[in-house]
């Protein structure tokens, strides 16, 4: 898995949405700097979690898919002798 790469506008976002969740759930004021430094964190640590479950669901999604052209195939076929 490569590193998740953030632009500067999703990371201004989210800082963002982490100051005001600080500030709104947890009567708790954080910084830029520390809002950065969690999302690094979570990214690393958290981030691997939710990249295999979402490679678990495309791939779940895929058999699926798979499974339904198969069918529609077989009703493609014609009657043999």
């Amino acid at each position: 898995m490569k590193d998740i790469k953030l632009s500067q506008d999703q990371t201004d976002r989210m800082v963002r949405k982490i100051k005001r969740y600080f500030a709104d759930e947890l009567d708790q004021d954080i910084g830029s700097f520390e809002a950065e430094f969690l999302i690094d964190f979570f990214a690393k640590e958290v981030g691997p979690h939710f990249y295999n479950q979402a490679l678990a669901d495309a791939s779940r999604i895929f058999v699926e898919k798979a499974e339904d052209a198969s069918y529609l195939v077989q009703e493609l076929e014609k009657p043999s002798i």
